[in-house]
């Protein structure tokens, strides 16, 4: 067997380690005692739209929902996608360059090992990051290089990126609104960005391509902009999801966009059409594709996510905490009073679960998941309150 693939399966990663073990705990001491916030699992009820749409297609539609679709994704569900793009962004995406896949972790799955070749094998992505970019780069063929974070704003470093880059880079990810810090970039820290790529691929004299992970965009609060990359870079992909929007996150239901404007954009979507071909990523849930462009735009409530927001950072600025103000994703990045992992250890002791920031790339920090029930998050407060009176 292949040992690499062991050591994945053996050992979960931290935040579904975490997971599992709220779910054991819970069974044995009761639900009411445990406050996981692990997992940016929503909580919020999918918007009607996806439970109307179901209906209305298992009863006007049934044969062809459970069939198969182009292996690419419906063309009239990659046509409405299309439609949105232009009205919501202002951009021109042609269907032709949408493939629609099984979430986010299988849209840069297959963008990946679209790019992966001899000689170029290299990404590169900004702290805090998702940690499964490094499990995903590494399968495609890659490897994943990480620039710490400017400062504790976590906004991008540009120098640090500068720094980073070589004849080996294929392409740099960022993730915006952010998971784990919930900052969302400006659109100047996005233009410094593509100024600085766009050199950096005259430079080498190969594209360099921006990939936007994208599964938060809507999740924003208080106006916030979030920049349409591919208005500002050529050599632009887009892996989007509907999980967190759409509160679909089990469903696994998204797509991939190539610029029109990318270098060889055809040749780009073919290899990615190659990609998931390869990895078995051919036609995404027919009946889900389906749902989601027949109620594209709409979204959970996030106004319950922004109550959750600012109860939560309220109470634990209260508290003497340094917290990340979110400005997006649905969560709270604070920084522990004492080492993570005793801060963590101490948490759990309470019945309160949260994830060390090791596992994002950065030291000294939690990730709190507020994607929760408020009534979970409002009995949760006195045991926050327990805890920070214990580590000091």
């Amino acid at each position: 067997m292949n040992k690499k693939m062991y050591e994945l399966g053996s050992k979960r990663s931290v935040i579904r380690d975490l997971f599992e073990y709220g779910r054991a705990l819970a069974a044995k001491i009761g639900e009411d005692k445990v406050y996981d916030f692990s997992l940016g699992n929503p909580s919020i009820p999918a918007p009607d739209c996806v439970n109307d749409g179901i209906r209305s297609l298992i009863e006007n539609d049934a044969t062809a929902i459970h069939g198969y679709t182009s292996a690419v994704g419906d063309a009239e569900v990659r046509r409405k996608i299309s439609n949105y793009v232009e009205k919501e962004f202002g951009f021109s995406l042609p269907s032709s360059l949408i493939y629609m896949t099984s979430g986010a972790a299988a849209a840069l799955s297959i963008v990946f090992k679209a790019l992966v070749e001899e000689g170029r094998s290299e990404f590169i992505t900004f702290a805090p990051y998702f940690p499964e970019y490094k499990v995903f780069a590494e399968a495609a063929g890659g490897s994943l290089k990480v620039v710490p974070a400017a400062d504790e704003n976590f906004g991008i470093n540009i120098e640090g990126l500068e720094k980073a880059i070589t004849e080996k880079t294929i392409g740099v990810v960022i993730n915006s609104p952010n998971n784990p810090s919930g900052n969302v970039y400006a659109k100047e820290e996005i233009v410094s960005l593509s100024k600085l790529l766009k050199k950096k691929s005259e430079e080498y004299g190969r594209a360099i391509y921006l990939i936007a992970d994208e599964p938060y965009r809507e999740v924003v609060y208080d106006d916030i902009e979030v920049p349409y990359v591919m208005n500002y870079y050529d050599n632009s992909v887009i892996c989007y999801s509907w999980s967190k929007s759409m509160s679909l996150a089990g469903e696994r239901i998204g797509y991939i966009a190539v610029s029109p404007n990318a270098e060889e954009a055809e040749t780009l979507f073919f290899a990615v059409c190659g990609a998931g071909r390869a990895l078995g990523y051919v036609c995404a849930s027919s009946l889900f594709q389906r749902v989601c462009a027949n109620g594209i735009g709409q979204t959970s409530d996030i106004e319950i996510y922004k109550s959750n927001r600012d109860l939560l950072y309220g109470k634990l600025t209260q508290l003497g905490l340094k917290c990340l103000y979110p400005k997006g994703a649905f969560y709270l990045f604070v920084k522990c009073p004492v080492e993570s992992k005793v801060f963590c250890e101490k948490a759990k002791e309470l019945g309160l679960l949260f994830v060390p920031s090791e596992s994002f790339g950065v030291d000294g920090w939690v990730r709190i998941a507020y994607c929760v029930s408020p009534d979970m998050l409002k009995r949760s407060l006195p045991v926050f309150e327990e805890l920070v009176k214990a580590v000091r």
